[in-house]
């Protein structure tokens, strides 16, 4: 996805944000884009405190509201099984180049997150 630069813009500087690629499992939730709710396991691709994009078979609309349920690493929570339920609204959508007929997502999160046991 790219944005062209107005002239006054182009003349401000920014930080790249900073991600991380985990391979975490996660569940996406949500309604496909016709209107049908799913629940899709997948792995993430990129995550960072913005957004996060993956990889999945069923096919959403820009726009659409998902619910991420993220297994977190057991090093990180003293060896108990925590998830991060996050939702986050679709912002870009890129078909793959191969047969899988998969589609990487990304979204934005809202500013909400739960940590829950499972």
């Amino acid at each position: 996805m790219y944005r062209k630069n107005s002239r006054s813009e182009s003349t401000s500087f920014s930080i790249p944000e900073k991600g991380f690629k985990l391979p975490l499992k996660t569940i996406i939730e949500g309604e496909d884009g016709s209107g049908n709710s799913f629940a899709e396991k997948t792995v993430l691709t990129y995550i960072n405190h913005n957004g996060s994009s993956f990889w999945m078979k069923t096919p959403v609309l820009i726009g659409s509201a998902l619910k991420l349920i993220i297994d977190l690493p057991k090093n990180l929570s003293d060896d108990e099984d925590l998830k991060m339920v996050i939702k986050g609204k679709v912002v870009f959508i890129e078909s793959s180049n191969d047969t899988s007929s998969k589609q990487r997502v990304s979204i934005k999160f809202e500013n909400k997150y739960i940590i829950k046991q499972e």
